[in-house]
């Protein structure tokens, strides 16, 4: 029966039966070394030339990447992992062919777009699929934490008839007769969940945004993690948010050691608290260094690199301005919102708020902010029968991953990327 071969060191003096790709192939004499590699590590085969005459010609000339079938006694060795596995018999399952239109274990890095290209063979890259071991990681650690908390899961639709925070930035789709939107966020129907007394509620699922931007932060379909409750403050969401990477942090330092050293990144250490910063504070910052920049006025990039420079971890930024977030938060007073934004240094993580949960104040927020509450009446209607207070957030997985293992374009954490330009493979 076939074990990965990350377990042959669990079978030595025993007879395994392995499966994967030929990384490499070496003939040194009448030795002939096969690199055979599969998702849980990479472990050498032995093949002695003599009484395997046959056996050992025929695998001169197997392309590398090809998948392999041993059988053999897993022996100590010499080899950089302290053990091999002597080759009894091997069957060439398919052949790769040759040249590769990229190489998986060439020292010379390729370019992105070469690679996107060819996604499947850089996938097979260890340091690539590292990347999306410990993605599965976070993933799993954060949906653990709601389950055990008492969340559920719900799945809202993907096909909208309205932007879920106005403007133009959607991906229209043809809906029978009707005109359509992919999703941008599950946001309106998450807040409906808390009328309908879910109390709390998590979804992990695809998001779209239509924006043309064309950075190494910003894709346009994105893994988003979204969570609403019930009967709390945007200080009670903060503090789940925060304890919801902290956990995720944990699991990638516990269970993610391997991949971490194939990376060269060092485990998350997230022994700290958050830092609040208000938004006023941070414009004070801001002008401190130079900036002018009016109470207001949102914060450009220039000026979250400058103050993020010296705050190399987690902090949130508060009391924004109400005009600069979108029409369902929940006012501070009358400048000021509940809505708050959570940072890295310089990158946006992510952003959450306090919920408007009054009729008349979401109608009134609509339409201050030109839109018109009619389009939103199956959204509007929830708040006429007894809306709690709310609160929640939403983080997109793969800028979250970016952070926890310092990558610097978001299209290395996304196994798919769909940008401006791409939308194949």
């Amino acid at each position: 029966m076939r074990i990965l071969i990350g377990e042959v060191k669990d079978h030595i003096d025993s007879e395994v039966e392995i499966s994967g790709w030929a990384q490499n192939i070496r003939i040194m004499s009448s030795v002939l070394f096969i690199e055979l590699r599969d998702v849980s590590g990479t472990v050498q085969g032995v093949l002695l030339k003599k009484g395997n005459e046959e056996l050992f010609n025929s695998l001169k000339n197997v392309p590398r990447e090809s998948i392999l079938s041993i059988t053999g006694l897993a022996v100590r060795s010499q080899a950089k992992i302290g053990y091999e596995v002597q080759v009894k018999n091997l069957e060439v399952i398919n052949k790769a062919e040759a040249p590769l239109p990229l190489g998986v274990t060439d020292k010379i890095e390729s370019d992105i777009e070469t690679r996107l290209e060819n996604r499947f063979l850089d996938l097979r890259r260890p340091e690539k699929l590292s990347i999306f071991k410990v993605q599965s990681t976070i993933s799993n650690a954060i949906r653990n934490y709601f389950v055990q908390h008492g969340f559920i899961e719900i799945h809202s639709p993907k096909i909208v008839a309205a932007a879920t925070e106005g403007g133009t930035e959607l991906f229209p789709v043809k809906y029978f007769e009707r005109n359509a939107y992919l999703s941008q966020s599950p946001q309106l129907y998450k807040e409906i969940m808390m009328a309908a007394g879910f109390d709390k509620v998590f979804e992990v699922a695809p998001a779209f945004r239509a924006e043309e931007h064309n950075t190494p932060r910003h894709i346009n379909e994105f893994t988003s993690i979204d969570m609403e409750m019930s009967f709390v403050s945007d200080e009670d969401v903060m503090n789940v948010l925060e304890d919801v990477i902290k956990a995720a942090g944990k699991s990638v330092a516990e269970s993610n050691e391997r991949e971490l050293e194939i990376l060269g990144v060092k485990k998350p250490s997230l022994d700290y608290d958050f830092k609040r910063i208000t938004y006023s504070d941070y414009v004070k910052m801001a002008n401190e260094r130079g900036f002018e920049i009016k109470d207001g006025e949102d914060l450009s990039t220039p000026i979250l690199k400058s103050v993020g420079a010296d705050i190399k971890e987690f902090y949130f930024i508060t009391r924004w301005p109400r005009e600069l977030k979108p029409f369902y938060v929940q006012p501070f007073d009358d400048k000021y919102s509940r809505g708050f934004d959570l940072q890295f240094g310089e990158m946006e993580i992510t952003s959450g708020a306090q919920r408007v949960h009054l009729p008349d104040v979401l109608i009134s927020n609509l339409k201050s902010k030109g839109l018109n509450p009619e389009s939103f009446n199956f959204y509007v209607n929830a708040f006429r029968y007894g809306m709690p207070p709310h609160a929640g957030w939403a983080i997109g997985l793969e800028r979250l991953t970016m952070v926890m293992l310092d990558i610097a374009n978001i299209r290395e954490t996304t196994l798919f990327p769909r940008d401006r330009t791409r939308i194949t493979p």
